[in-house]
């Protein structure tokens, strides 16, 4: 067998093993995150071009905005001014169905009226006079009344969500079922199963023309692309709001499920229009671009002053773009688009037939294309040249396109796309690829040099630029991290020698682990503590995030590590962790007889400082404020501003909580507390600091509130000299 044909078989079987490991993801057998990834982005990517940017005049969003609540008071409102919003829409503005993205689930009591109630049968239950007059006044304060009487003026429809919270929440009156959920089982459609709901009224659901549930999701990126449109509950299918809304608009007579045929799904049946569902009961929504529908303030229909022309024969949507009460959601056209827009795109897409619906059997057709194309191309790049191939890539790419994007706009279908192109594209790179199996020189250099104190990853990539790389000292920005084990010493003397060096072990590789999945570099272990540092030899331009999301994450190592640690029998560990970021120098250092790659720098110092200052204050955590103010989208809590030994400039110290956006309410409502009581201490207002502290202690007991009581306590009775400044100076490390 010649070389060329070695060679061939050799690129040849190569393919094919991608080509199965691909088809193992299309299949459903495991699932590359990556390929998702690149199919939703596609998708997204279609639905930006396609979208369209013209206004609809045939959905509008009466919208309680900002400026409707400050004329008529903050929601919810008194529900006679919803009544009166409904009235002016139907009689006054004549649209032709109401969609309310809201839910009256509770009694309207802001009348007073169940107070005079009270009163009638209590003190004043003799009264007839008051009673008679209440009589009178009762149909002007029944909110809830005069709603209900609104609500038949023209086709309403009710909005209510479910749950699945455990145990069931069950409020309010659900609808009549929209569908048979026997004719969603012989199709092979499982709708959401929810466990409770949130409804309306019963005396509100009796008077409008029906009710839908508003709920949504997301993918798996919190992307929404797709919407349920029918959902069970107790074994009873129950309608979207985009979708019975769109019947009331119609004046439908029916909803019916037309079964699947060939490649197509099945699809609901709304006098006519049909929308196909997939195996969830969900669409795709057929977005246009944001804002593509009129936005009325509320409070400009309840006075009258929106010309008719812009809502008359419209379906109006009744929802919120207010701060607090809005519903935002992230969408393919629009980052942030209030989730009430999502139903009118729902809307207009039924109207105009135009949702997207993907083959039944699109696994089976994505198989066959892979296998198809790529079976093609396995066989042809091997025996052409570099130049040929690209061009018979780029043809094959160009054919999928095409091919997809006609499916998308012609047939309204949704095709999957990234599978296919990796496997055109995967072909190609590892084709070009093939026969560079032994590392290059640079990459062995840079291994040789560097490999000890980096992850094998940030090798590789280092060693595509070697050039840029070397163990000369330099001045740079970077954060460094010091780490501890707290009572080691008690720790140890409770161990024989290989016991402790193996736990040593167990705990240092999970601490390391940690340090390098944050690309951070480690500088040395000290005994039972850790020194690493980011920011080189690889620039890092987030090298303090980076440094402080690895202390938390080793913090977080050790609700892992510590059963491992007592299952073998030995003692839980707890560790204090210091963060600094500051200029230093970095490179190899020492002597002639022993060189290592650190760093050097009063800022490292500090972090030193700071590791040891964490047992003072009882936190997990400590970082300077060089690293809060690199660190934007971390919340920090002041801790104390200190003059560390050595050192006498004072510094303010912080405990990093964690990301801000995925840190709960109440951490940060605590954290706003110790600023305040942090902020009364500085003033010298012990009272209220003390208060402050005793109230947070009382909550979640920690050393921290406790050291400023006992500091309270100390000022107290020894108030401090005239100029302090607040700071609190340490004389050990």
């Amino acid at each position: 067998m010649t070389l060329r044909t070695r060679r061939f078989f050799g690129q040849f079987g190569l393919s094919v093993l991608f080509l199965l490991l691909l088809l193992g993801h299309v299949g459903g057998a495991y699932t590359f995150t990556l390929i998702a990834k690149f199919e939703a982005a596609l998708y997204d990517m279609k639905t930006r071009l396609s979208a369209d940017a013209r206004m609809d005049d045939r959905v509008a969003i009466v919208d309680i905005d900002e400026k409707s609540l400050r004329e008529l008071g903050r929601w919810p409102w008194p529900r006679d001014l919803t009544a009166k919003l409904t009235r002016n829409l139907f009689e006054q503005y004549g649209v032709a169905a109401i969609g309310y993205d809201i839910v009256f689930a509770e009694p309207d009591q802001s009348s007073g009226l169940p107070v005079l109630e009270q009163l009638a049968r209590g003190p004043l239950a003799g009264e007839t006079v008051f009673r008679a007059m209440l009589e009178r006044m009762r149909p002007q304060l029944d909110y809830d009344g005069i709603l209900a009487d609104a609500l038949q003026s023209g086709p309403a429809v009710l909005g209510f969500y479910f749950n699945y919270a455990q145990p069931p929440e069950i409020v309010g009156q659900l609808p009549e079922p929209a569908l048979d959920c026997a004719l969603l089982a012989q199709q092979g459609i499982e709708a959401h199963d929810a466990v409770g709901y949130n409804a309306n009224l019963p005396r509100l659901q009796a008077r409008a023309a029906g009710a839908a549930f508003f709920n949504m999701e997301a993918d798996f990126d919190g992307v929404a692309r797709r919407m349920p449109m029918i959902m069970r509950h107790d074994g009873r299918c129950y309608g979207s709001l985009s979708l019975i809304t769109t019947g009331a608009g119609m004046g439908a007579q029916r909803l019916a499920l037309q079964p699947g045929q060939g490649w197509l799904p099945p699809r609901l049946d709304l006098d006519g229009l049909l929308v196909p569902l997939d195996r969830a009961g969900r669409a795709l929504v057929p977005y246009r671009q944001a804002h593509a529908y009129p936005y009325i303030p509320a409070t400009d229909v309840i006075h009258g002053r929106t010309p008719v022309a812009l809502l008359e024969g419209r379906i109006v949507l009744i929802g919120s773009t207010a701060p607090g009460i809005m519903d935002l959601r992230v969408t393919p056209v629009s980052r942030i688009l209030p989730g009430v827009e999502i139903h009118a795109n729902l809307i207009a897409g039924m109207l105009d037939d135009t949702v997207k619906w993907q083959p039944v059997n699109s696994t089976l057709l994505e198989v066959l294309v892979i296998a198809a194309l790529g079976l093609a191309l396995a066989a042809l790049l091997p025996l052409v040249s570099p130049l040929w191939a690209a061009l018979a890539t780029l043809a094959f790419s160009a054919l999928l396109g095409a091919g997809n994007l006609y499916a998308w706009q012609g047939l309204h279908a949704q095709l999957p796309l990234a599978a296919p192109l990796l496997a055109v594209w995967g072909l190609f790179v590892l084709n070009m690829s093939y026969g560079f199996f032994v590392e290059a020189r640079s990459k062995a250099q840079i291994t040789r040099l560097f490999g000890q104190y980096i992850p094998p990853e940030l090798v590789d990539e280092m060693a595509k630029d070697p050039a840029r790389y070397s163990l000369r000292g330099e001045s740079r920005v970077m954060t460094v991290l010091f780490s501890d084990i707290r009572d080691f010493t008690s720790i140890s003397e409770g161990l024989e020698a290989a016991q402790l060096a193996e736990m040593l072990n167990v705990y240092l590789s999970a601490m390391t682990r940690v340090i390098q999945e944050t690309r951070g570099t480690i500088d040395k272990y000290i005994g039972d503590a850790i020194m690493a540092f980011w920011g080189a030899p690889m620039s890092d331009e987030h090298h303090a995030r980076d440094g402080v999301l690895a202390a938390l994450a080793m913090q977080e190592a050790l609700v892992e590590l510590n059963p491992r640690l007592e299952a073998r029998g030995w003692p839980a560990v707890r560790i204090g962790v210091g963060v600094n970021t500051g200029r230093m120098s970095v490179g190899n250092m020492g002597s002639e007889f022993r060189m290592a790659y650190t760093v050097m720098a009063d800022a490292v110092n500090l972090a030193s400082r700071l590791e040891g200052l964490t047992k003072q204050y009882g936190v997990g955590v400590l970082a300077g404020e060089a690293t809060r103010a690199a660190c934007p989208d971390i919340l920090f809590q002041i801790v104390d501003r200190v003059r560390v030994k050595g050192k006498d400039v004072p510094v303010a110290i912080y405990e990093p909580l964690g990301i801000a956006a995925e840190l709960s309410a109440e951490r940060r409502a605590e954290a706003e507390g110790f600023e305040a009581a942090f902020a009364d201490y500085q003033a010298q207002r012990w009272d209220d600091a003390e208060i402050k502290l005793m109230e947070l202690g009382r909550a979640n007991p920690r050393k921290l509130y406790q050291v400023y009581l006992d500091r309270v306590t100390h000022f107290r009775f020894n108030p401090p000299a005239a100029d302090w400044d607040g700071v609190f100076t340490f004389t050990t490390k």
